[in-house]
């Protein structure tokens, strides 16, 4: 794989969405994730910075784009730094109804 690409199953181990790599290559292999709007599930399918991930939690749907790859599976604050959630910016998407 190219060096700036990284299995999908890694980069969930590595962010921390999964407790095991086999348990992120289960959730992918499931449909549980989509890549860039994509439903798939190969769990080496190549992820590269810039990509948007979805994933379906049992709970929670959770939309992260990617904006690092890990080089290995660290503590929380330092797999947070590999994505940025877009789950927040969902708010901006509605408009107020007292300004309209």
């Amino acid at each position: 794989m190219r060096e700036d690409r990284q299995r999908l199953d890694k980069w969930l181990w590595f962010a921390r969405f999964a407790k095991t790599r086999t348990l992120a290559a289960k959730l992918v292999a499931g449909g549980f994730v989509r890549l860039n709007g994509q439903r798939t599930d190969n769990a080496a399918k190549a992820v590269a910075i810039g990509d948007v991930i979805t994933l379906a939690l049992a709970r929670t749907t959770l939309v992260v784009r990617v904006e690092s790859l890990g080089e290995r599976r660290g503590p929380a604050p330092e797999a947070r730094q590999l994505y940025i959630d877009l789950n927040q910016d969902n708010a901006a998407l509605v408009s107020d109804p007292d300004k309209g």
